[in-house]
């Protein structure tokens, strides 16, 4: 009894201290562990945006970029840093794990953010710049310095940035119904940490940069980053730790190559009417080995050639089993609905340059106080802030009781209203071009670094909007694609949402140049859509085409969702006599179903 009691006190999903020792599950992880992990996200977030959003700002009127060549910069750094973190994901799944991966990866990130406050703060590398805002030209040296350090920060997100979120979903146990239920809402809860040190970068830093000096507004994070990487290694004691699962993790090409070929060998055979007939390991395989099984389904039947048992042909290789013909097909689908998410990821990709750069145009005072233009931005924040608790105490618990799914709706239903209220972000920001237009004719306000007489809170609702789509489309995005990734792959599935973030922004800086190139020297003047003169360029053509875009994204994404076939998975686990319904003999493997799309499927 004794000895029944210890093992029901340890984990149910194979989690193991540092040190590979099974853990108990009254001592680690849940919010316990995870309130340090958010600490951190915090910290980190407010680190990366106090680059960020004012990074098109430092360009244009410290280095003297112009406008189109600070945008692309602006993106293909964004890009990069939302594009490593697919090496740093694959290391941890693969190598190290997602502890050690972090840890070595913030401190690269923690390096990056120290050589880019130097840059910004130590005379000889950077400009020297007048009281009344003008700056020599950037030298070389200048240039490769500071694109060194934030490239450098860059490098060191690619370990920290799909990791950590994954690690803090680690800390719950599948197994346990109670922590199940718990990490149904993490997600929401970690974007809600990670969009309060947005606020703080968009409200507080963003304002010091221009206002009190660049190099006290980059110190402040830098400092925050250290204490936050001190604060998650206290918590270190309560952390739980998924093993490297190396034979999944180590070659997802080579799983799908391995399916594909088998699938394409036996493209001649018939598949059998039952499902069972395909092979699979016996239940205790799964038992022994602590893995989740997939059921089959009917979504790309062809690759179910995969799993054809061999039958008297010895000379044959192993056929794939169902579970591993269903891992490609989660890869395959998650690919899908991945390249569905990029025009939103484009639009996304405006806030922190031609939305920043509009509003610089703008009236910007209020109460006697000159605003920066990026801290508009903190309305994106403080909308989702304010969103997130209500969509999960109050639209979650009222749907579910309609759906009977534990997240309300499912998770691409959510990803289709977030679309959706991106289309309508984009529809503002055309909308309000088009009067910022007007006032300049009407005004005659032409000429570059004029202040157009129209206030910048007239780009409000495009910024609200973008922060109430936020709740259901990021977090949507982090959330389906750590859900339905085979389990020894979760850190490179969590990659799926940040890789969409950064070919997004280097989707917008393509189509920048490219349009850039395209309007110049057409048309009356010679006018650019985006040029470096916003007050005498076309930005509300430019708008246009992002609109017609998204709306042209949302009906490629409504016919791919309703495609999509959930992943569907069971854990068999070993039950004491006590914990079995109807009396079944001691120790008898049960299947557990999880979820399906948030609701528990028929197994």
């Amino acid at each position: 009894m004794e000895e029944e009691a210890k093992q029901d006190a340890y984990t149910k999903d194979g989690s193991v201290d540092l040190r590979g020792q099974p853990v108990l599950a009254s001592q680690t992880g849940r919010w316990k562990a995870c309130s340090f992990l958010v600490g951190y996200e915090s910290f980190e977030r407010m680190a990366f945006y106090g680059v960020a959003s004012n990074l098109v700002v430092y360009l244009t009127t410290q280095l003297r970029e112009e406008t189109v060549p600070s945008v692309r910069n602006v993106n293909n750094w964004t890009g990069a840093v939302w594009m490593t973190p697919i090496v740093g994901a694959y290391i941890a799944d693969t190598f190290l794990g997602r502890f050690w991966t972090f840890t070595i990866s913030s401190l690269v990130y923690l390096a990056g953010m120290v050589l880019i406050t130097l840059a910004v703060s130590l005379e000889s590398l950077h400009p020297h710049c007048t009281p009344d805002g003008g700056c020599a030209a950037a030298t070389r040296q200048q240039v490769a310095f500071f694109y060194g350090a934030l490239y450098t920060m860059a490098i060191g997100a690619g370990g920290t940035k799909p990791n950590i979120s994954t690690f803090g979903a680690d800390q719950f146990d599948d197994f346990d119904a109670r922590e199940r239920e718990v990490k149904a809402s993490f997600f929401n809860w970690w974007m809600f940490s990670s969009f309060t040190g947005g606020l703080v970068a968009v409200l507080v830093l963003v304002f010091v940069q221009e206002n009190v000096g660049w190099g006290v507004g980059y110190t402040i994070p830098t400092v925050g980053l250290a204490l936050s990487l001190l604060l998650f290694y206290v918590g270190t004691p309560f952390y739980r730790h998924k093993p490297v699962q190396r034979e999944t993790a180590a070659g997802p090409a080579r799983l799908v190559g391995r399916v594909f070929s088998e699938a394409f060998a036996n493209r001649r055979r018939l598949l059998p009417g039952d499902a069972a007939e395909l092979q699979e390991h016996e239940t205790a395989w799964y038992t022994a080995a602590g893995k989740r099984r997939l059921h089959h389904t009917r979504a790309f039947q062809f690759l179910d050639r995969a799993a054809l048992r061999s039958g008297s042909d010895t000379r044959r290789r192993q056929p794939c089993t169902v579970t591993e013909v269903e891992e490609v097909k989660l890869i395959i689908g998650m690919i899908v609905v991945w390249l569905s998410t990029l025009v939103p990821c484009t639009i996304w990709a405006q806030v922190n340059t031609l939305f920043v750069k509009q509003g610089t145009t703008l009236d910007r005072s209020m109460g006697g106080v000159r605003i920066p233009a990026a801290s508009l931005g903190s309305f994106i924040t403080i909308s989702m802030l304010l969103s997130i608790p209500v969509y999960d105490r109050v639209l979650v618990p009222l749907v579910r009781r309609r759906t009977g799914n534990p997240r309300g709706i499912t998770l691409l239903q959510r990803l289709g209203i977030g679309c959706a209220l991106q289309v309508l972000v984009v529809a503002c920001a055309y909308l309000v071009e088009v009067r910022r237009m007007r006032v300049i004719r009407e005004r005659s306000v032409h000429r570059a670094g004029d202040t157009v007489p129209m206030s910048i809170f007239w780009m409000l609702p495009q910024y609200v909007l973008m922060g109430v789509g936020d709740v259901f489309n990021s977090v949507g995005i982090l959330e389906f694609f750590y859900d339905q990734s085979p389990d020894g792959m979760r850190s490179l599935g969590t990659t799926f949402f940040t890789s969409g973030l950064g070919v997004g922004n280097f989707l917008n800086s393509l189509l920048v140049t490219l349009i850039d190139r395209a309007t110049k020297g057409r048309g009356s003047a010679g006018k650019s859509w985006i040029g470096d003169n916003l007050n005498d360029s076309h930005l509300d053509y430019y708008y246009v085409f992002l609109l017609l875009l998204s709306v042209l994204n949302m009906a490629l994404f409504v016919w791919v969702a309703m495609r999509y076939k959930y992943k569907r998975e069971s854990l068999e686990i070993e039950h004491p006599e006590s914990e079995i319904a109807g009396g079944q003999e001691s120790g008898k493997l049960m299947e557990v179903p999880l979820t399906i799309n948030g609701a528990q499927p028929p197994v």
